[in-house]
C-alpha cells in the first residue's frame, strides 16, 4: 500500500484560522473531511491519517509555526518512511494570480518563510509543491497584513471552489501521479461564471 506525506502550511492559532497563509490548513482539512478523517494533536503537528483507493495519506498541518514547518515535516516524513517525491506540500503563493494553482516537482521557497525553512531542513528543493495562489492586491508596505488577512467577501466563492480543485489535484497527484497531474492542474483557471 503506498503511502503518502501531505503538509499543509499555516500558523496555528484562531487569530490565523482561515488567513490567506492558511490556504494550506483549509486545504487539507476539506480533503480529510470529505475521505472521513479527523485530526488529532501528535507530535509537532495536527496528524490525520486517511485511506482512499489502496492508498494511505498522512496529513499533517504543523503547529510548530510556519517558520519552523521543515521540523514537522522531516519528523512525519521519517517516522512513517515516506519517500520525498510521496510528499506534497500545500502552500500560498502571492505571485500567483488568485485564479491560478501550479503544480510541481521542486522550486525555489520564492521566499515563503514555511518552504524556507523546509527547504534548510530537507538540504533540498525537490519536493513536490502545490502553489495556491492568492494574488497579490495590496499597497506598498501592506504585505504582511495582507497575507495574514482573511478573504474578501467577493472572493469566498472562488476560494471555496478552488480549495475543490486542490483536493482533486491531490487525489489525481497520488492517482496518475505528479507529471501528468500537473498537466490537469497548471492549466486550471478558476473564475467564477
Amino acid at each position: 500500500m503506498s503511502k503518502f506525506l501531505l503538509i499543509g502550511l499555516g500558523n496555528v492559532g484562531a487569530e490565523y484560522a482561515h488567513t490567506r497563509h492558511n490556504i494550506g490548513f483549509d486545504v487539507l482539512d476539506a480533503f480529510v473531511i470529505k475521505h472521513g478523517g479527523f485530526f488529532k494533536v501528535d507530535r509537532l503537528a495536527e496528524v490525520a491519517e486517511v485511506k482512499w483507493k489502496g492508498k494511505v495519506f498522512i496529513c499533517v498541518k504543523p503547529t510548530t509555526f510556519m517558520n519552523l514547518s521543515g521540523k514537522a515535516f522531516k519528523y512525519w516524513m521519517d517516522k512513517e518512511k515516506i519517500a520525498l517525491e510521496h510528499t506534497l506540500t500545500i502552500v500560498d503563493d502571492l505571485a500567483l494570480p488568485i485564479s491560478k494553482l501550479r503544480l510541481r516537482a521542486s522550486g525555489s521557497d520564492a521566499g515563503h518563510n514555511g518552504l524556507k525553512d523546509i527547504q534548510l531542513t530537507l538540504g533540498t528543493d525537490a519536493y513536490p509543491k502545490l502553489r495556491f495562489g492568492i494574488g497579490n492586491n495590496f499597497a506598498k508596505g501592506q504585505q504582511v497584513d495582507f497575507v495574514l488577512g482573511r478573504w474578501a467577501q467577493t472572493e469566498r466563492k472562488l476560494i471555496d471552489i478552488k480549495i475543490e480543485k486542490s483536493v482533486e489535484v491531490i487525489e489525481s497527484f497520488a492517482t496518475i501521479g505528479l507529471a501528468r497531474t500537473m498537466t490537469f492542474a497548471n492549466g486550471l483557471d478558476i473564475k467564477l461564471d
